[in-house]
């Protein structure tokens, strides 16, 4: 049997993050990085039909270079 903790992979370990994984790992509110994300020139952000996941390495890019946002 597997157990469900066992199997689940730390944010940080993921390449891909939902707005709520990426909130957590980037101490930003959902509502400002669905902003951020909004822009068509955005690239941190990865849509799978409707759905739009965050790139964990480019976000982390991004956030080393504004002073604020």
């Amino acid at each position: 049997m597997f157990d469900e903790q066992s199997r689940t992979v730390p944010i940080w370990h993921k390449t891909n993050l939902t707005l709520q994984e990426s909130a957590l790992y980037s101490e930003i509110g959902i509502n400002k990085l669905r902003e951020l994300s909004d822009s068509e020139d955005c690239l941190f952000v990865l849509w799978n039909k409707s759905k739009r996941l965050i790139k964990r390495e480019e976000l982390d890019k991004y956030l080393n270079k504004p002073y604020s946002i």
